[in-house]
């Protein structure tokens, strides 16, 4: 037992008393520290029983780190065909299935306006040795939003395909047949006196597609490739065809864990003819390039060469780009910034150019579009589970960017004197005889949480800087889409479609009493705003019914000048599934 007395020291050993776990005496309040003697016992030993440890028993190993570049694209600002005429358009909500498919069904459908609507998915079932189908559409309306029978519409096509897995080679092809039939109905109605026969006005387009195809189905190989060859056949009710044999280059070899060296090429010959004679059009265009991924940063750099067989115009056939591109994860499978300088030709044919525009006019000159340089930066982000953010700005410096604007003809006044005629319903291909500069931001979010819930927003901004030409004819500055989808106890699908076009520009042509002739007159288009809406609700395990409304408000709008669309309409029909 040892005695202290000093007051101080007593103080101090009160404190640390007050932690031990043995009793000791605190400080009176109001009094004075008295003397005190404290017993401090060396031979106590405090013991605390055995922690179980059972931490180690469990191992979570960190998922590898992926080191495969982000694969960008940069596709080129193309009207789809299924907004030209929206009024026609089915099922381009994205498609959800109430219940898993057993690999085939058949759906059939009437609506006003006359339509009849079909479809048929046959597939075989899912199998390690190969796979082969066959898609079937057709819609047509009998009558449309002008002079009834003298706007009717109708889309058909039929779809082959097959391939089959070889170890790790893949081998398939593939074969499809359409025909479009329209009419057309922008003709002045003030001005004829009766409505033309409806023969007169017929226009009608074969499409014939084929392609071969080998690939390498092996992920973990060092070299990758995707070679397809393929013809396309076009023709139109007049004397227009188009003949084109193709081949197509994807591939990539893996020098390491971070490099690979990528060649991608293109190669088309086309024959195109039509009253004026048959034009031969060479494209060849290939781009090899290094890429390499170092921690974050992945980088590709190298050029594309192409080559057209094109004289539209004064662009170069011979061209060469640079082919650069830099990918930064900020975040990891959270937000990825990318930039690049880029540029290349675009290959234009009759075959894609009369599903965006049905009513193009005889004897066209199609030219390849020359984009670029083009500068082009963005990012992508996946800030939280399901939502996805994507921005893009593009500036790019295109030759021979073709626009729709409507056609004109000269019509017997005297021999040296010839009358100068508008025709409001056919349109020709004009080019700037100078570059066009275009700016084009895109954004889009979409929130996918569930299969049962499903909402997203794009736009694009477009603008174009046109030097000899009036206005950059029927592309419109603003597009945009708002889509959403619900699936209520795999029983009932909803959808919902709102699409946005801003005004474009074409040509109408004024008479002159005067001169006895026509002059072109500078008119805008309608604002696009149209709503769709669907609904699909299963009966029976394999039998379902549905239903679509298309321009739910009901505008006759007009995408292209004096084309209005169809009003109001709905088609109601049955899918079943086997």
């Amino acid at each position: 037992m040892i005695p202290f007395r000093s007051p101080h020291f007593l103080a101090f050993a009160a404190l640390l008393l007050a932690a031990a776990p043995h009793r000791g005496w605190a400080q009176r309040t109001g009094g004075k520290i008295e003397d005190a003697e404290i017993e401090i016992v060396k031979e106590r030993v405090n013991e605390l029983p055995e922690a179980t440890r059972n931490f180690d028993k469990i191992r979570i190993e960190a998922p590898a780190k992926q080191t495969q570049k982000p694969a960008y694209t940069y596709p080129d600002y193309r009207l789809p065909a299924d907004l030209l005429n929206p009024s026609v358009r089915v099922l381009t909500i994205r498609q959800e299935e109430l219940a898993p498919q057993t690999g085939n069904y058949v759906k059939g459908a009437i609506g006003n306006y006359g339509t009849l609507y079909g479809k048929a998915y046959l597939h075989n079932t899912r199998s390690t040795a190969g796979s082969y189908g066959l898609d079937f559409s057709h819609i047509s309306s009998a009558n449309g939003p002008v002079d009834k029978r003298n706007s009717g519409s109708s889309q058909t096509s039929l779809g082959l395909n097959g391939e089959t897995y070889n170890g790790p080679v893949t081998i398939g092809g593939k074969l499809a047949f359409g025909r479009d039939r329209y009419n057309f109905y922008g003709y002045n109605q003030e001005t004829s006196r009766l409505p033309p026969d409806a023969d007169s006005i017929k226009q009608t387009f074969t499409r014939v597609a084929a392609k071969v195809y080998v690939r390498n189905r092996a992920a973990d190989a060092p070299f990758q490739f995707d070679l397809g060859i393929g013809y396309n056949f076009w023709k139109d009710r007049f004397a227009a065809r188009e003949n084109n044999i193709y081949a197509t280059l994807r591939s990539g070899y893996a020098l390491g864990e971070k490099g690979r060296v990528a060649i991608n090429g293109d190669v088309s010959f086309i024959s195109q003819k039509d009253s004026f004679g048959t034009v031969s059009r060479p494209f060849v265009q290939f781009t090899p390039a290094y890429e390499v991924t170092l921690n974050r940063l992945a980088v590709s750099i190298g050029a594309t060469i192409g080559y057209t067989g094109d004289t539209v115009g004064t662009a170069s056939q011979f061209n060469v780009y640079p082919a650069v591109r830099l990918g930064y994860t900020v975040a990891e499978d959270k937000f990825v910034v990318f930039g690049g300088l880029g540029g290349g030709l675009q290959r234009v044919t009759l075959y894609d150019l009369t599903t965006e525009n049905p009513w193009l006019g005889s004897n066209q000159r199609v030219a390849d579009t020359h984009r670029g340089p083009t500068l082009y930066f963005g990012f992508n982000s996946t800030p939280v589970r399901s939502l996805e953010l994507n921005a893009k700005v593009t500036l790019s410096n295109d030759r021979n960017l073709y626009f729709y604007n409507n056609a004109g003809y000269l019509s017997p006044g005297s021999l040296n004197n010839p009358l100068y005629r508008g025709d409001s319903t056919r349109f020709n291909l004009v080019y700037d005889k100078k570059a066009t500069q275009l700016l084009n931001i895109h954004g889009e979010a979409i929130y996918d949480a569930t299969e049962q819930f499903r909402i997203g927003f794009k736009a694009d901004y477009n603008g174009y800087k046109v030097h000899s030409l009036a206005k950059a004819f029927h592309r419109p500055a603003f597009q945009s889409t708002l889509f959403a989808s619900y699936n209520m106890y795999s029983k009932l699908l909803l959808g919902a479609e709102l699409y946005t076009y801003s005004s474009s520009y074409g040509t109408g042509f004024q008479y002159q009493p005067q001169t006895v002739t026509f002059r072109e007159v500078i008119r805008p288009t309608d604002s696009v705003i149209d709503l769709n809406l669907r609904a699909d609700y299963r009966i029976l395990e394999k039998l379902s019914i549905f239903a679509l409304g298309n321009n739910l408000l009901g505008r006759k709008y007009e995408r292209f000048l004096n084309y209005p669309v169809k009003g109001f309409n709905v088609l109601a029909g049955v899918t079943y599934d086997f």
